[in-house]
C-alpha cells in the first residue's frame, strides 16, 4: 500500500498533552505497537463517553476512499488484531514458535490481569484525589465529585470481586514486586545474551526484534514512571535499573518526540 492509499489512524489518548505520554499503559502499548512497525498515526482527545467501549483507548481509521465511512475500534488488543488482520500492522509472532507464542501470551497477561488491579488497587484507593482529578480533569468540578464518587464504589467493588481488594497492601505491595522482578530478570538476560549495541533496544523475549510483550511491558513502565497517584508501585520500578535501561532505550528509539521519562 503506498503512503498516498494508505488510511489515516487516530489515535484518541483521553488527554490533551500532545508530545507527551499519558498514565494509562494500554494507550502507550497501543502507540509502541504502531511505532514498532513505522505506522503514522495522530493523537486525538476523545472521551470514554465517545469510545464503543466506553473506553480508552479507541481508534478512528479514516479509509483513503471520501465514499466509505471511518470506522472505529475499540480495545488495544482488538485495535492491534484488527489492524494485523487487515495487513495494516506485522503480525509480530508470525517467526515466533507455538511455545514461544504461549511465552508471550502469559507475560502479557501477569502486567494486563495481574498487575493492571494491584496498580488500580493503588491509584483509586490509597491515592484517590490524585487520581479522580487526572482522569476527570476534562469535567466540572461538582460534577467531577459525583462521578470520582461512583468510580470509586465500582472500582471498589469490581476489585473486591476480582479478588484484588481483599488482599493487605502489604501483600499486594508483594505481589506487584514479583512481577517487576520477573521482568527486571528477563530484560537484562536479554540484553546480557544478545549483546546489543550501546544505546539499541533488547526485547523481553530475547530476540532481534520486539513481541507484543514488548509494547505491553513498555506501556506499564512508561504509566508507573508517570502517574503521581501510584507512588509506592513508582518506587518498586525504580529500584530495577534493567526495566528503566528497558524503557529509555525504546523512548529514545521509537518516541524521540516525546517528553525524556523520567528514568
Amino acid at each position: 500500500m503506498s503512503s498516498n492509499d494508505a488510511p489515516t489512524i487516530t489515535v484518541f489518548r483521553g488527554f490533551k498533552d500532545p508530545g507527551n505520554f499519558v498514565w494509562s499503559p494500554f494507550v502507550t502499548k497501543l502507540e509502541a505497537r504502531l511505532r514498532f512497525a513505522g505506522v503514522p498515526y495522530t493523537a486525538g482527545v476523545g472521551s470514554p463517553r465517545n469510545a464503543p467501549k466506553g473506553k480508552i483507548p479507541y481508534v478512528e481509521i479514516a479509509p483513503s476512499s471520501s465514499d466509505a465511512k471511518p470506522a472505529t475500534l475499540a480495545d488495544s488488543t482488538l485495535i492491534i488484531n484488527a489492524l494485523c488482520e487487515d495487513g495494516k500492522l506485522p503480525d509480530l509472532h508470525a517467526r515466533l514458535s507455538k511455545a514461544e507464542r504461549a511465552h508471550d501470551l502469559a507475560l502479557r497477561a501477569l502486567l494486563e490481569d495481574k498487575m493492571f488491579p494491584y496498580q488500580g488497587w493503588e491509584r483509586w484507593t490509597q491515592n484517590y484525589y490524585t487520581m479522580r482529578d487526572h482522569v476527570l480533569w476534562s469535567i466540572p468540578w461538582p460534577v467531577r465529585v459525583f462521578v470520582g464518587n461512583m468510580i470509586y464504589r465500582n472500582t471498589v467493588a469490581t476489585l473486591h470481586g476480582q479478588g484484588t481488594g481483599r488482599f493487605s497492601a502489604e501483600e499486594i505491595g508483594l505481589f506487584r514486586r514479583e512481577i517487576w522482578e520477573s521482568f527486571a530478570d528477563l530484560v537484562l538476560e536479554s540484553q546480557t545474551k544478545t549483546r546489543v549495541a550501546e544505546g539499541e533496544p533488547f526485547w523481553v523475549l530475547g530476540g532481534p526484534e520486539p513481541t507484543e510483550v514488548d509494547a505491553t511491558l513498555f506501556g506499564f513502565v512508561v504509566s508507573t514512571l508517570l502517574s503521581t497517584a501510584g507512588p509506592a508501585s513508582q518506587a518498586d520500578l525504580k529500584s530495577f535499573p534493567a526495566l528503566l535501561e528497558y524503557a529509555r532505550r525504546i523512548q529514545q528509539r521509537y518516541f524521540p518526540d516525546y517528553e525524556a521519562l523520567p528514568v
